[in-house]
């Protein structure tokens, strides 16, 4: 594999914490787990050679707040 195909950024905390993947320079990453969306916020921190993406938190794609009744 060369340095290019390589994952150059990796998710800290949630539920994807340390996992490595191809970030495109995104500065929000969006991913669907469990009906859930979770996002992943770029920083300017690094963890060796990988940019590293803060959990921010998750969201229901029906918007839905939890504990809030949906209508």
């Amino acid at each position: 594999m060369s340095t290019a195909e390589e994952p150059d950024a990796i998710f800290v905390g949630g539920p994807r914490d340390g996992t490595p993947f191809h970030s495109d320079e995104a500065a929000l990453v969006e991913l669907e787990i469990g009906g859930m969306i979770h996002r992943y916020i770029r920083t300017t921190a690094h963890r060796g050679s990988h940019l590293v993406y803060n959990y921010d938190g998750e969201v229901d794609p029906t918007g839905a707040q939890s504990g809030a009744e949906t209508r």
